[in-house]
């Protein structure tokens, strides 16, 4: 795992704190910061140019991100493990170093019906709709590779949610 932060942070102005070009911050979903990390990932260069793409681009990730990553590329059967989790936490704080970035408190409750439609809740896609109603909170887009999202799962989530690719 190898983070290209040299690579990114050509494209951007690194001495501005600016709205990103459409006024949003993008929530990375877990597979979205695996593959910036991952030159292995299969979709590591459509991350990187989507990345690259944004001017300005202000992004985010949360604990359950990060430790989703963590969790993840730590593992021995993750067939492009850098080692431990430490390993991979200082190649995410590498990253989240960048420009544009910022921390959000996970501070969205599932039991929140002002946020969730339970009844279109999908076990299996729980964490996702989880993030999306955590961007919704924030004023931002969850960005993800998903296109089997449940955006309706979330009040607002149709808007909020930005597929890459």
């Amino acid at each position: 795992m190898s983070v290209k932060p040299r690579q990114i942070s050509q494209v951007r102005d690194q001495s501005a704190s600016w709205p990103s070009a459409d006024g949003y911050t993008y929530l990375l979903d877990i597979n979205i910061l695996l593959a910036l990390l991952d030159p292995m990932h299969a979709f590591h260069e459509a991350a990187h140019g989507w990345f690259q793409r944004e001017k300005n681009l202000r992004w985010a990730t949360c604990p359950l991100t990060q430790n989703g990553v963590a969790r993840i590329a730590s593992q021995p059967k993750y067939s492009n493990s850098p080692g431990g989790a430490g390993v991979v936490a200082d190649a995410l704080s590498e990253l989240c170093a960048l420009a544009g970035h910022q921390f959000w408190a996970d501070d969205a409750s599932l039991l929140d019906e002002t946020c969730f439609v339970h009844s279109k809740l999908v076990s299996a896609r729980v964490t996702d709709a989880y993030l999306l109603a955590l961007a919704v909170k924030h004023g931002g887009k969850l960005a993800t590779f998903d296109k089997r999202l449940v955006a309706d799962a979330v009040h607002g989530g149709e808007a909020a949610l930005h597929v890459i690719g």
